[in-house]
């Protein structure tokens, strides 16, 4: 039979391996890129799945002063169509590397 100690050391030593695979799974999001688009495509913003803005292009048919209103507007929806999908596949990704810690669909971690 166990020791306290070594079911402690044990738990330790899982909680460790799962903070490294969470600190991995979180890095891999930073790499995979996802783009919002809005006005039929005239701004699209490209986003890291952790939300990270990489790059914004506008068309240029919206750089004029009586389309700064629009713009914005734009700039405003491509973001947020950016961000969604950041997080779909956030929580795609972070779900496929619970169910390959055997931890269930949701869990929360603790630290």
């Amino acid at each position: 039979m166990k020791s306290m100690e070594e079911m402690l050391q044990a738990a330790q030593q899982a909680a460790e391996t799962i903070q490294k695979q969470m600190n991995e799974a979180q890095a891999k999001l930073d790499a995979m890129e996802v783009e919002g688009l809005s006005g039929g495509g005239l701004v699209k913003i490209r986003c890291s799945a952790k939300g990270r803005v990489i790059g914004v292009a506008i068309d240029d048919s919206l750089l004029q002063p009586g389309e700064k209103q629009i713009l914005e507007d734009l700039v405003a929806a491509a973001y947020n169509d950016a961000r969604v999908k950041a997080d779909s596949v956030a929580g795609e990704e972070l779900a496929k590397a619970q169910q390959g810690m055997g931890l269930p669909p949701g869990f929360k971690m603790p630290f």
